[in-house]
């Protein structure tokens, strides 16, 4: 058997908050728990004394109750702390000292920073401002902005109020924007005059005079002045900007309310709405309660992360991901959040690194695509920066590929524990996690998440052995399930998304399976799956062979429909100049041939210019496929770039 990538030393070991939590429960619930392995049985199979104890070892603020959960058998339908009364936004300004909560920079240079004293006041003023605009517990209060400290601020203070948050990012269009927040009717939009990609600003307001017009239900429209202080916001709808908004908190004086009044509300209260990538139809408002998305973010955080107030945390995120919302709790620790906006890319490849340096981040999160495009680009961190402060590196989004463990290994830093976990804006949080006391495997997900009962299931529903590639699944209920879908009075569509594969149990759709040391490989999509013969193949293990080529990008695979059967179809991107010989496709397909087996060999292999993409960045092969098939594409406005989709219509060299 092949050694770990990387073990953690004794210190980070014995020091680790997990490893304090395992004495927690050995000693107190269960004596034969010792290591990891021992604590995730004990989690599925004591879920209420499991949950209780994350709740009291994470020192969530609130009542809990003395029920853990009720109808524990049935999925949907469990209860978690039925009896419970917090409010989210208290948890995560729990913290109200001097201690950064908040740093904050873009690709332009600009900075900023909120202590926690700070962000409390913020965030009391704000709720103030919400609260004499009328919001109400239940209301929903939506962003269209990037990825800044004011838009936290307007998270928390919707939220201390027991408002319902849902945000997309700006590089949405005006139709994508509403169909998301158009279906949940917000009473406030918080928005910024402009935003800064690449290099280039784009402006806001005319899409927002779009969104309003679209959208009756906004009653006040609150102005960031992000990069353009001198917008005219008079032609917007009752627009305000967010520094006079903030003045009118109810507070004598205006600018100097008090104490934040956090509503005390029900454990599934919801509290996020979230989106499906909506690239096969209306997207799915996904709608998380408040309890369980903290309660959940907190296991992660403190136990699976290891974060403590000391350490300095940043994803690269937009505020359409569910990493945003994910980060932000790590305010909830007592940590300081960094927060980057702009291109991970600009002004160098090399941005992120400079990042960790200048703000002493411990924690950074990207995703897999990010990570191989660094490698592609050449970088060596190691002997470019200091790095000194990292030591715990996440991806996700997508498979993170053995070679780009290596490369995180050889080129960035030996003494890192690189953690790839997945789950999903369905459950915003992760079933497949990293934990600092496990080792890391090259091209593994450490372990499933405590308290997530995961199994990879055969289409028959019998369980897989390991190395068997089924379905990943989760077989018991969790505190992070979705309370409902938005606008879903009987439940049907929520049922549909998850339940209807196997009865009772949660289909993840990802197509996975688990090792011999009890990690996980993930291969792709199970919606996308290739099944040419009738065998299922995970497109994320021809991905990692083609994308290991220096000639390739990126690409994407999808299967075409071919005399009674399925083709493989593979499309490359290639690095600049280059272009797609035979010798090039031979390459490719022995390279495929050669590290997986002859089945895995594209029938075709295409050269595009573009490959076409979520706004938060995952390739879409659904949509590609439906073009290939001449079907058309639902929602073309959740792609960041449509127009590539044109490069794969009519494809005549898919005609014979």
């Amino acid at each position: 058997m092949a050694d770990p990538i990387w073990s953690p030393g004794p210190a980070r070991r014995q020091t680790a908050n997990i490893r304090r939590f395992i004495e927690l429960v050995r000693t107190e619930l269960d004596p034969t728990v010792r290591d990891y392995w021992d604590l995730h049985r004990f989690s599925l199979a004591q879920p209420a004394e499991f949950w209780r104890a994350v709740w009291e070892f994470c020192g969530i603020q609130g009542s809990p109750g003395e029920v853990v959960v009720e109808d524990f058998d049935r999925m949907p339908g469990a209860r978690w702390f039925p009896q419970a009364r917090l409010n989210f936004a208290e948890n995560l300004l729990r913290y109200r000292d001097d201690q950064p909560a908040l740093l904050f920079r873009s690709e332009t240079g600009a900075t900023a920073s909120y202590t926690y004293a700070e962000l409390y006041r913020a965030v009391a003023r704000t709720a103030g401002a919400l609260r004499t605009a009328g919001v109400q517990a239940g209301d929903r209060v939506a962003g269209y902005l990037p990825n800044l400290p004011e838009t936290v601020i307007a998270m928390l203070a919707a939220t201390s109020l027991g408002a319902i948050w849902s945000s997309c990012s700006p590089d949405f269009g005006i139709d994508g924007v509403v169909d998301r927040l158009g279906q949940i009717q917000p009473k406030v939009l918080f928005c910024a005059a402009a935003y800064c990609y690449g290099g280039k600003t784009h402006d806001c307001l005319d899409k927002v005079n779009g969104i309003l017009a679209a959208i009756p239900s906004i009653e006040k429209t609150v102005v960031v002045p992000y990069v353009n202080p001198d917008a005219r916001i008079d032609k917007l709808r009752h627009a305000v900007w967010m520094a006079d908004f903030m003045e009118d908190d109810g507070a004598a004086g205006g600018d100097h309310a008090g104490p934040i009044e956090f509503e005390q509300l029900p454990f599934d209260h919801p509290v996020y709405i979230l989106y499906s990538s909506g690239t096969t139809g209306v997207p799915k408002c996904i709608t998380h309660g408040a309890g369980g998305t903290l309660i959940q973010h907190l296991k992660e955080l403190v136990l699976h992360t290891n974060l403590r107030r000391t350490d300095r945390i940043c994803y690269f995120t937009t505020c359409g991901w569910m990493m945003w919302n994910w980060l932000v709790s790590g305010l909830a620790v007592g940590a300081t959040v960094v927060l980057y906006e702009g291109s991970p890319f600009h002004p160098s490849p090399a941005a992120m690194f400079d990042l960790i340096d200048a703000f002493g981040v411990t924690v950074y999160g990207t995703g897999a695509k990010a990570v191989a495009a660094w490698e592609k680009a050449g970088l060596k961190p190691r002997e470019s920066h200091q790095l000194n402060t990292l030591v715990t590196l996440l991806s996700t989004g997508s498979p993170l590929s053995p070679e780009s463990f290596e490369y995180v290994y050889r080129e960035i830093k030996q003494n890192l524990c690189l953690s790839s976990i997945s789950g999903g804006t369905d459950i915003v949080s992760c079933f497949l996690l990293g934990c600092p006391i496990l080792p890391v495997w090259r091209g593994e997900l450490q372990c499933p998440g405590l308290g997530m009962a995961v199994a990879i299931l055969r289409e028959d529903g019998t369980p897989a052995e390991a190395g068997e590639t089924g379905e990943l699944c989760c077989t018991q209920p969790f505190p992070a399930m979705p309370v409902r879908f938005w606008a879903d009075e009987d439940g049907s569509k929520y049922r549909a998304a998850y339940f209807e594969t196997f009865p009772g149990i949660w289909a993840h759709g990802d197509f996975a399976y688990r090792t011999e040391h009890g990690g996980y490989v993930i291969q792709g999509r199970s919606d996308a799956t290739l099944n040419p013969g009738g065998v299922r193949i995970g497109t994320a293990e021809i991905y990692r062979q083609v994308e290991s080529l220096d000639e390739v990008v990126e690409s994407i695979c999808v299967g075409q429909d071919w005399d009674g059967d399925v083709r493989i179809v593979l499309f490359v991107r290639l690095r600049e100049g280059l272009q797609l010989d035979e010798a090039l496709q031979e390459r490719i397909r022995k390279t495929i041939c050669q590290n997986t087996t002859p089945r895995h060999v594209p029938a075709k292999i295409l050269q595009v210019a573009d490959i076409p993409r979520t706004i938060s960045g995952k390739i879409v092969e659904l949509a590609v496929r439906n073009v290939i098939h001449g079907r058309p594409v639902a929602n073309v406005d959740a792609l960041a770039n449509p127009e590539a989709l044109e490069l794969y219509r009519d494809r005549p060299e898919l005609s014979a």
